[in-house]
């Protein structure tokens, strides 16, 4: 497998699958430039080379073909701010203009070719025909560039044209990982299978079925595995407690009690809340009172762990030597409701600096550690919530595979 870190582009032109789905305000701003700044040390690797580099990517999810509103030209600003040079666009990604930028590209330049989801091409894969047709997109990308670099992490779980099938345009050493994707990668095998024990895994967030997969794959890992955020009540009702308003999968019920069952089995120590933040309504200014986990209140529903929970998840982390963290321990995104994520946070900062591995990923807990900076006293912040938990499953990724073989 080819290595970004040893390759030379002198001379060479590299299409690099970027992720700069990033969120814009009313005015096309982009108020979060994190993945933009992710893909920064590729492209400037291919710059000081002397290559060009033709970045591609998406951007939302447009229904209808091109809309202003999810254009990536309104990336440009902020990339060619980052970069000291004025970045180039094409407005599509497979027409002439796209053509004739990428054929007059010079070393040391840079362009950005329009959202790839404005042609069904690059998502839709199901039937023969869409394959087809994925497979004549990808084939048009690759005329463009001698290399093909993918530093898209949070897409490499799909089989997309230009996450996947792309790669199989270019011969096998003219085909690598960004370092973005490299780095994703290397933290996630330190975790999975590379890991200091006690290893610890916190998953939060709102529905169990959403994580059962991980949750089962990492029963076979893990020393201990906290369960926090709503998905938490759907253990409670299992067991037989009363959780009031709080959200519950009535039809994983069984399911709960399974995983129970199976960490018993393997030794695994299951830490589920003991107390919790109540409140009469899902809003930040709702009546609130703490109860014991068990003893939820017709009307009310839970939003956030109690103290004596953050007492006990903090000490479980505190005495861990590996941790991975995926989903929030309540509301966080209401002030009242935050606590218990903050101290998540706060603990899992607290026990890398006392050298710790800690790995936080998902779009809730990413979001997490940033709102309350602490997302350099992490390990690492993966960029790629649904790629990192497939990873973390133990599926084989697309564009992973495209790259390892």
């Amino acid at each position: 497998m080819q290595i970004i870190d040893n390759y030379n582009f002198a001379g060479k032109k590299a299409i690099v699958r970027v992720d700069f789905n990033v969120p814009l305000d009313a005015q096309f701003k982009v108020t979060d430039d994190n993945r933009i700044r992710g893909a920064l040390h590729t492209i400037r690797k291919i710059l000081d080379d002397g290559g060009s580099a033709i970045l591609m990517s998406h951007l939302g999810r447009p229904k209808t073909g091109p809309e202003d509103k999810f254009s990536l030209r309104h990336v440009i600003p902020v990339l060619s701010d980052h970069l000291g040079i004025e970045v180039q666009f094409a407005d599509d990604c497979i027409g002439k203009q796209a053509e004739e930028k990428s054929a007059a590209l010079k070393p040391g330049q840079v362009l950005l070719l329009e959202n790839l989801r404005f042609y069904t091409a690059e998502n839709k894969v199901k039937t023969a025909e869409e394959q087809a047709a994925t497979k004549e997109f990808a084939k048009k990308l690759s005329t463009y560039a001698d290399v093909y670099v993918n530093d898209a992490f949070g897409t490499a779980h799909r089989a997309h044209a230009s996450t996947a099938v792309i790669a199989e345009f270019f011969p096998e050493d003219a085909r690598m990982f960004g370092f973005l994707i490299n780095k994703e990668l290397d933290a996630m095998d330190k975790v999975l299978k590379d890991s200091a024990s006690p290893f610890t895994a916190i998953m939060g967030g709102a529905k169990v079925s959403d994580k059962i997969q991980v949750i089962e794959n990492l029963l076979d890992q893990v020393d201990n595995l906290i369960i926090a955020g709503g998905m938490t009540y759907t253990f409670i009702k299992a067991q037989g407690g009363e959780i009031g308003n709080s959200l519950c999968e009535e039809d994983k019920l069984e399911m709960a009690l399974e995983v129970i069952k199976k960490a018993e089995e393997k030794n695994v120590k299951l830490v589920l809340p003991v107390d919790q933040v109540l409140a009469d309504d899902f809003n930040n200014d709702a009546n609130t009172e703490n109860a014991p986990i068990m003893e939820g209140k017709p009307g009310y529903m839970g939003l956030d762990i109690g103290e004596k929970t953050i007492a006990l998840f903090s000490d479980v982390i505190m005495n861990s030597k590996t941790i991975l963290w995926n989903g929030p321990a309540g509301v966080f995104e209401m002030p009242s409701f935050q606590k218990g994520t903050v101290s998540i946070a706060k603990a899992i900062a607290a026990s890398t600096a006392e050298g710790a591995f800690s790995l936080v990923g998902g779009g809730d807990s990413v979001a997490a550690v940033n709102k309350f900076g602490l997302s350099d006293k992490v390990s690492y912040v993966s960029t790629g919530g649904g790629a990192m938990l497939e990873y973390i499953e133990g599926k084989e990724l697309p564009g992973v595979k495209a790259i390892r073989g």
